[in-house]
C-alpha cells in the first residue's frame, strides 16, 4: 500500500543501493581476470555464502567472505594463469576497489532533500561501516547521515529479523515510522516482516518478485524517490 505519510527516517541499504561497484570490474580488469564474469558473480556469491552463515548460527564478516570468494573464482582454472600477479596479492588488489567505490548519481541530490527536509537517515549495510563511511565522505554526504551501522555489530546479516532490530534499537526507531530503501528485493522482504514500510530503488525497470511482500513505493532513483517522500505530508 502507498505511504500517505512521510516517514520519520529513511534508513539506507548501503551495496548497490548507494554505492557504484563498477570500481571492483576496472580492478579485476587490470589484473587480466575476465573483468564481467568474476564482477556479475562477485555479490551474489557474497551474499549467498554470508547468508548461509548466518542462518547456520555462525555469520562471519563481509571482508572474510569477500576474500574466499575472490579467491576461488581468480584461483579457479583458465582464470589464475592469466594473472599478472600472485593469487593473494590480486585477493588484495581487487579488495582495495572497496575505497575506489563512488554512489550512484542520482544519491547525492536524493540524500541531501531529504536530510534538509529534517528526515533521520541511516545508512545500514552487511559489509564494513569503516568502508560505508568513507564511501559517504568521498561523495560529501556523511554529514547527511545520523548513523552508519553494519551488522558486524548486530551480528547475523540482513535478512535476519535480528539484524534490523539492531537498527532500530540503536537508532531509537520505530519499524512503522521509518522507510527501509534498498535495490536488493530480499533485504526489502527482511525489512518489510520486520515492520518497515519499504521502498525499492528500481533503477533497471526489472519485475519485483511475487514471493515477496510488495513494496509500498517503487522509485528509479533516491533523487525521485526523495520527491515523492517530500509530497507527502
Amino acid at each position: 500500500m502507498p505511504l500517505s505519510t512521510r516517514p520519520h527516517a529513511v534508513v539506507f541499504d548501503v551495496n548497490e543501493t548507494l554505492s557504484d561497484t563498477t570500481a571492483l570490474r576496472r580492478r579485476l580488469d587490470g589484473l587480466g581476470a575476465p573483468a564481467e564474469a568474476v564482477h556479475s558473480r562477485f555479490l551474489p556469491s557474497v551474499l549467498r555464502d554470508g547468508f548461509a552463515r548466518t542462518f547456520a548460527g555462525a555469520p562471519v564478516p563481509f571482508r572474510r567472505v569477500a576474500e574466499d570468494v575472490l579467491r576461488a573464482d581468480l584461483g579457479a582454472a583458465g582464470v589464475r594463469e592469466h594473472l599478472d600477479r600472485d593469487l593473494d596479492e590480486a585477493v588484495e588488489f581487487a579488495l582495495g576497489a572497496f575505497s575506489e567505490f563512488t554512489v550512484h548519481p542520482d544519491v547525492p541530490p536524493g540524500v541531501r532533500r531529504l536530510s534538509g527536509a529534517g528526515l533521520i537517515l541511516v545508512a545500514f549495510t552487511n559489509g564494513s561501516a569503516v568502508q560505508c563511511e568513507g564511501l559517504l565522505e568521498r561523495a560529501g554526504l556523511r554529514g547527511d547521515f545520523a548513523h552508519v551501522l553494519s551488522v558486524e555489530d548486530a551480528g547475523p546479516w540482513k535478512p535476519h529479523p535480528d539484524a534490523y532490530a539492531h537498527a532500530l534499537r540503536t537508532c531509537g526507531l520505530v519499524a512503522a515510522g521509518s522507510l527501509f530503501t534498498a535495490v536488493h528485493p530480499w533485504d526489502l522482504d527482511g525489512a518489510a516482516r520486520a515492520g518497515f514500510p519499504t521502498a525499492w530503488v528500481d533503477r533497471d525497470g526489472r519485475p519485483y518478485p511475487s514471493a515477496s511482500p510488495t513494496p509500498d513505493l517503487v522509485s528509479p532513483g533516491v533523487d525521485a524517490l526523495a520527491e515523492v517522500l517530500l509530497a507527502l505530508p
